[in-house]
């Protein structure tokens, strides 16, 4: 019987400092402001201009060279045009939508 209660002590001593690590950590939280917090903009920013200059334009004739290889190799399929339209009409618009969106969300 000794080993019994030994072992409910031991469990209601872990649940008990659960319990006061729980109560420590919901008082000593505090609000979290994600809009306010300017740390990676600097990085989105380059980011950004990268995809939307000089950098979506290469990704996209990089794309089309691809689909031009595909298609000089005998396999023809509409996602050989397809995807570097698509490439290229993501690398131009698609930046500033999903940045509006994330603004938009945050």
């Amino acid at each position: 019987m000794h080993a019994l209660s030994t072992e409910k002590d031991r469990v209601n001593g872990v649940l008990l400092g659960l319990a006061i690590i729980a109560v420590v950590m919901m008082l000593g939280a505090s609000a979290a402001f994600a809009g306010a917090d300017t740390t990676f903009n600097t990085a989105l920013t380059k980011f950004t201009d990268f995809l939307q200059g000089s950098g979506g334009k290469i990704i996209t004739v990089m794309s089309l060279a691809g689909g031009i290889v595909a298609l000089a190799s005998g396999r023809f399929s509409l996602g050989q045009v397809a995807v570097p339209v698509a490439v290229g009409v993501g690398a131009g618009t698609g930046v500033p939508i999903v940045t509006s969106t994330i603004t938009a969300t945050i």
